[in-house]
């Protein structure tokens, strides 16, 4: 495979949807630095809370502060800890900024968001809405790739209108979260032996039922879905077990660095301080030392973890994972890829006449929504980053 930049996706990267391998060999977190008041090593363990609590601060700090809230887990937990925090220090209250989509049944969480407000007694909320606002090629996503060019993930624009709100000022997010908090693996509780029959079931339920590249990706050249598949199955088995290992391989994988560079380049535009306190050094090595030789925790685990009691209990409570495709293709995007002429792809990686297939049909591949926007901006005079 071809290298590049970490920091912008590869043209495998575009071409298959998925983004691979690592920015650097990962490593185990550190252990927090615990200082006394004299200056001296404080022996007193940092909690997670604590951790998470100092991560938000800076933001707070530099008004207006706004929380990119969807009502899942993550962003939930850090609103909670931001409002907490900022009624402590007498800082002004974090803002809310929630979307909420039209034709989007998938991606509804607008109930847990009213919960979650509620609870936490918000006074402000700013809530966006949008219809195909969003689309891959629609108007949101145009600003964006104009100024930007390709960023990862294609969704990136998502975050722009929030950033835009925040001008001058900080913006929170949950991202990091399904990487720290939840990983791949699942932990499978019971006696040796049922473990054993378990896995020969799956194994062989597999092997039946194993897709091969052309399923997986139809879309690419088979030599070349073949190998992004067995890539692909190579990293999600080296996913490792124990707590502390699993962040640092999440934490260098360059899916979520290219991610945090796309946000802070949109960031970067409107003068805003983005933060991750998910991803916050302080707080992972906090919660490293109190979890890091769990083998594969939940996501619930962890969140008692950190949280105990200290928060309402709707802030952690179970939850659906919403999914958010259909806000994403929309009437641009079906207008794009019916009246595609073959032109702005990859042609060494991507099977032209296999990709108009695949195009044929609605809703398209997610894995292809990348090369959507590069189509689109093959078809405009106007370079990235001219704006």
């Amino acid at each position: 495979m071809d290298e590049a930049t970490p920091l912008r996706p590869t043209r495998w990267d575009v071409c298959s949807g998925v983004v691979l391998g690592h920015v650097s060999p990962p490593g185990t977190p550190a252990r927090p630095a615990r200082t006394g008041p004299g200056g001296g090593a404080d022996p007193r363990p940092v909690s997670p809370l604590a951790a998470l609590e100092e991560a938000v601060l800076p933001a707070l700090r530099r008004p207006p502060c706004l929380v990119s809230f969807s009502g899942g887990l993550d962003s939930s937990l850090v609103l909670a800890v931001a409002v907490r925090v900022a009624r402590r220090a007498g800082l002004p209250e974090p803002v809310p900024v929630t979307w909420r989509f039209t034709g989007a049944p998938r991606a509804d969480e607008s109930g847990w968001q009213d919960r979650v407000v509620a609870a936490l007694g918000c006074p402000s909320w700013q809530v966006l809405r949008a219809d195909d606002d969003l689309d891959l090629t629609g108007p949101v996503a145009r600003r964006m790739l104009l100024r930007h060019g390709l960023l990862h993930p294609a969704n990136a624009h998502l975050h722009l209108p929030v950033v835009e709100l925040a001008s001058g000022g900080s913006v929170l997010t949950g991202a990091g979260g399904d990487q720290v908090l939840a990983g791949w693996r699942r932990r499978h509780p019971g006696p040796p032996y049922r473990l054993l029959r378990a896995a020969a079931g799956r194994w062989w339920r597999d092997a039946r039922r194993r897709p091969s590249p052309r399923d997986l990706f139809p879309w690419l050249r088979p030599e070349v879905a073949a190998e992004v598949l067995r890539l692909l199955r190579a990293e999600r088995r080296a996913e490792p077990r124990r707590l502390a290992e699993r962040i640092a391989w999440h934490t260098a994988r360059r899916d979520l660095r290219l991610t945090l560079a796309a946000l802070a380049e949109i960031a970067a535009h409107h003068r805003v301080r983005l933060a991750h306190p998910l991803l916050d050094d302080r707080f992972l090595a906090a919660l490293t030392d109190r979890a890091g030789h769990r083998r594969c925790p939940s996501r619930a685990e962890l969140l008692a973890e950190i949280v105990g009691d200290a928060l309402p209990g709707v802030v952690t409570a179970p939850r659906r994972k919403a999914r958010f495709l259909e806000v994403f293709l929309r009437a641009p995007t079906r207008r794009l890829v019916r009246a595609w002429d073959g032109r702005g792809v990859d042609t060494d990686l991507v099977d032209v006449e296999a990709l108009r297939r695949a195009w044929s049909r609605w809703p398209i591949p997610g894995g292809t929504a990348a090369l959507v926007q590069q189509a689109w901006l093959a078809t405009t005079t106007v370079r990235p980053g001219s704006r």
